[in-house]
């Protein structure tokens, strides 16, 4: 069994450890969706992960889920990420950046715009704005051929990231957003060639992945899924069918790996580890639960296959959290209170380890 401080290849890319740090929303960018000197030194203080994902980064600004999120649409923001990447690759890390459009989760108060879905089906529950959480409103349902252009959304977003210094783009296709949206089978009421069937409901995440794989490669392309996820009110039939013939899909266009959430049984998830023949990482706890992710966890998932393991809160108090896990030293808490404050405080203030004096 692979240990979790070996190295790893990935695309071009050569993994000093298998630590992933999951993306994680934060809330800080600036206005204009730029990225700060702050995001810099944060990415920069974790470069010792294997590999970072970023916070979800919007490709539109129809697809910008929350206030306060980064982007990857304007030649501003390419310019605003350029000082992270820099850090990071500074402090010897690799970086991918997080595609994220929101689709239905949104709001007109943050983009200025109705948000979009595949059908006009809100969202369960109250999204973020500028004033304060409210309703999630009713998407407007995209025409079909509008479809494709949100799918080159992630293309276009994927050509700025590359240009801005990432190693490489994950599509966001999980959690209930965007892509989700498309594989759920309530969110997603559609009677064209895009909704119904399993071959038509993964359309979208086929031809997402795509576009950004032509637009800069398979090595620099990942994707993240939440199996039978129910985020944002979304649910999916047939867990197991739709998800083997997504994964069949995408195994031919050759992605750099699939990052997987543990949002269904365990034997769904070693299922559908069978079913994917390329590199799978591997998020080994429910997002958002009660458990953070610990090494028994990373083990363990090394033990049934995946490749690379995904961090999450971990990461946000522990920037040293590899050297934590090599030593066996203890994983300091989070506090949540400062998740989405924005600020300093809480996204900077963690210090590494710190050894009694000899």
């Amino acid at each position: 069994m692979p240990s979790l401080f070996s190295s790893y290849r990935l695309g071009e890319l050569t993994l000093p450890n298998r630590v992933v740090m999951a993306p994680m929303s934060r809330a800080r960018a600036a206005a204009g969706g730029l990225a700060t000197p702050s995001m810099a030194a944060y990415y920069a203080q974790r470069a010792t992960a294997g590999l970072i994902v970023t916070e979800g980064v919007q490709p539109s600004l129809v697809g910008q889920s929350n206030p306060g999120t980064p982007g990857l649409h304007t030649d501003e923001q390419v310019a605003a990420w350029r000082p992270v990447t820099a850090a990071v690759h500074a402090n010897g890390g690799r970086i991918f950046a997080q595609l994220m459009h929101g689709g239905r989760v949104s709001h007109p108060d943050t983009t200025g715009t109705q948000p979009v879905g595949p059908s006009a089906v809100p969202a369960t529950g109250e999204v973020f704005t500028p004033t304060g959480p409210r309703p999630a409103p009713v998407p407007r349902a995209l025409a079909t051929a509008e479809v494709p252009e949100h799918a080159l959304s992630y293309a276009r977003a994927a050509r700025r990231a590359v240009d801005a210094g990432f190693d490489g783009v994950e599509l966001h296709g999980a959690n209930g957003y965007l892509i989700s949206q498309f594989l759920s089978s309530n969110a997603n009421l559609r009677t064209d060639r895009y909704g119904g069937s399993v071959a038509n409901r993964i359309r979208f995440a086929v031809e997402a992945t795509a576009a950004t794989v032509e637009a800069v490669g398979g090595d620099r392309t990942g994707i993240r899924l939440s199996p039978g996820g129910t985020f944002w009110g979304v649910a999916e039939r047939d867990v197991t069918e739709l998800y083997t013939a997504l994964l069949t899909e995408l195994a031919r266009l050759r992605p750099a790996y699939v990052h997987l959430e543990a949002t269904a049984d365990e034997e769904v998830l070693v299922a559908l580890r069978r079913a994917w023949p390329g590199t799978l990482v591997m998020n080994p706890v429910f997002p958002m639960g009660p458990k953070q992710t610990g090494r028994d966890d990373a083990d363990r998932w090394l033990g049934l296959g995946a490749d690379l393991i995904s961090f999450g809160r971990a990461f946000i108090a522990n920037p040293d959290l590899v050297e934590r896990l090599r030593a066996g030293l203890p994983v300091a808490p989070v506090d949540e209170a400062t998740y989405y404050q924005g600020g300093d405080a809480g996204y900077l203030t963690y210090p590494a380890y710190q050894y009694a004096a000899a």
